[in-house]
């Protein structure tokens, strides 16, 4: 059988609570459903349910014209409807909330989101959020490959035909020699599917080769794509010529186009960029390196996993290939504070959260701690004036600080899991990031108004 939990209240108290009351009562009797009803009269609440009521509970119907506290229903299918539609039709009210859908949990909520962004993404940005999701698996077995190799010393790999060595070839030689043409290479995918794999990987191999580094592989993915794009609508082969296209037609003259463009025009601006972009991370002052930090910082909490956050994630994981690994490190730490600074003010801080935030709090130290960043997002939906400038104030302090120190990260990813074997200073680090939270919750206290 299935069970209903409900309650009642009107402005003054009298009449229509109890008639509320009756009508859930009656129809749910004649529909064969357990109902239990609370009513929130001028003489308080009767028939109060209980904790076991309400676990038992399939959905809850509360029709009421003042405020009920909705807490205790957290994880409960929750119908909220003005007391008369309980006079006036009680079976379709019980009929409503026995179809509703239970509520999301706070994972469920984030991977939801997670999901509507990467679905929302359109034009030029998903074309490079492709390219990037592709290329991040190489750059995390490269980067934790070439940190594994420092194990026996960081001039170790030198000696040829030791396991250092080896981890270094594997790593470095390989894995990141591939993050770029990968990079390029999906990119074309988006754009063109298949046909725009060829020239957009080869393209990418010239950035490389010419020094344009990623900024030059993201250039030549998009011309690749776009390059195929064109090209199958100028050539118009006759039906039985059409399968040369993809074989033969379009991998030639776009891998020719794209390679012709990236030596001869692309190649040396772009290496210019990339040699002065290196020079200035590399030799910043202490100022430059907090401002910069900063900046990073507060653009992974901007939007938390969205197009801010993803440019500054991009950027960070690009310069790897450049062999600058500070700005990746301050990106990893700005992008776990804000979930792990919530959690903290949800432990210390619990008059600023509802029951179910502070639940919600216990998932977002893992989720935190995992560098997902979107952990923060269903807390900043809540209450997005207070909580959006709280966390971005945490981040910018936390990539602050990881470039004062010149932490380096040679992964682009695995949160706390990566910080022992891929982080040049990982006590510091994980301090770091620990200030950070602390900023983040005591801002958190300060903006959040207390929650009756």
């Amino acid at each position: 059988m299935k069970k209903v939990v409900a309650v009642t209240a009107c402005p003054t108290g009298i009449a229509h609570t109890y008639m509320a009351a009756e009508n859930l009562q009656m129809a749910a009797k004649e529909m064969g459903v357990d109902i239990k009803v609370e009513t929130q009269g001028s003489i308080g609440a009767e028939n109060q349910l209980t904790e076991e009521d309400i676990k038992a509970a399939d959905a809850v119907i509360i029709a009421a014209a003042t405020k009920v506290d909705k807490s205790r229903f957290a994880g409960k299918p929750v119908l909220e409807v003005p007391v008369e539609d309980a006079i006036k039709d009680a079976k379709g009210l019980i009929e409503k909330a026995l179809k509703m859908e239970k509520p999301k949990d706070y994972v469920e909520k984030v991977e939801e989101i997670h999901k509507e962004r990467s679905a929302q993404r359109t034009g030029a940005y998903k074309h490079l959020m492709t390219g990037v999701s592709y290329m991040i698996p190489f750059v995390v077995a490269g980067g934790i490959l070439i940190a594994l190799s420092f194990f026996w010393g960081y001039k170790a790999f030198e000696v040829e035909g030791t396991l250092p060595w080896a981890l270094m070839k594997i790593g470095g030689g390989s894995a990141f020699a591939l993050m770029v043409p990968i990079l390029s290479g999906y990119i074309a995918f988006s754009i063109a599917d298949r046909p725009g794999l060829v020239p957009g990987m080869v393209g990418g191999m010239l950035a490389v080769s010419t020094g344009a580094g990623f900024l030059g592989g993201i250039i030549s993915g998009f011309l690749a794509g776009y390059t195929i794009v064109y090209l199958k609508r100028l050539i118009k082969l006759p039906k039985t010529l059409e399968g040369l296209m993809p074989i033969l037609i379009l991998p030639v003259l776009s891998t020719l186009i794209v390679g012709l463009l990236m030596i001869y025009v692309i190649g040396s601006p772009m290496k210019a960029i990339m040699t002065s972009l290196t020079d200035w991370l590399t030799g910043m002052s202490s100022t430059n390196a907090v401002i910069f930090g900063a900046i990073l910082g507060l653009m992974m909490a901007f939007d938390m996993g969205g197009p801010v956050n993803k440019t500054a994630y991009t950027f960070a994981t690009g310069l790897l290939a450049s062999n600058v690994f500070a700005p990746m490190a301050a990106v990893m730490a700005a992008g776990m504070t804000p979930p792990l600074g919530l959690a903290l003010a949800t432990v210390l801080f619990k008059n600023r959260f509802t029951k179910e935030e502070i639940e919600a709090g216990k998932a977002a130290w893992v989720l935190g701690a995992s560098f997902i960043t979107e952990g923060a997002i269903p807390f900043a939906a809540a209450d997005p004036f207070r909580v959006i400038p709280s966390i971005m104030v945490g981040s910018a302090v936390t990539g602050a600080l990881s470039m004062l120190f010149h932490i380096e990260l040679r992964a682009p990813h695995g949160g706390i899991f990566v910080i022992p074997i891929a982080v040049s200073n990982p006590l510091l680090y994980i301090g770091v990031i620990a200030v950070g939270t602390v900023v983040t919750a005591l801002m958190v206290a300060l903006l959040k108004k207390k929650v009756e």
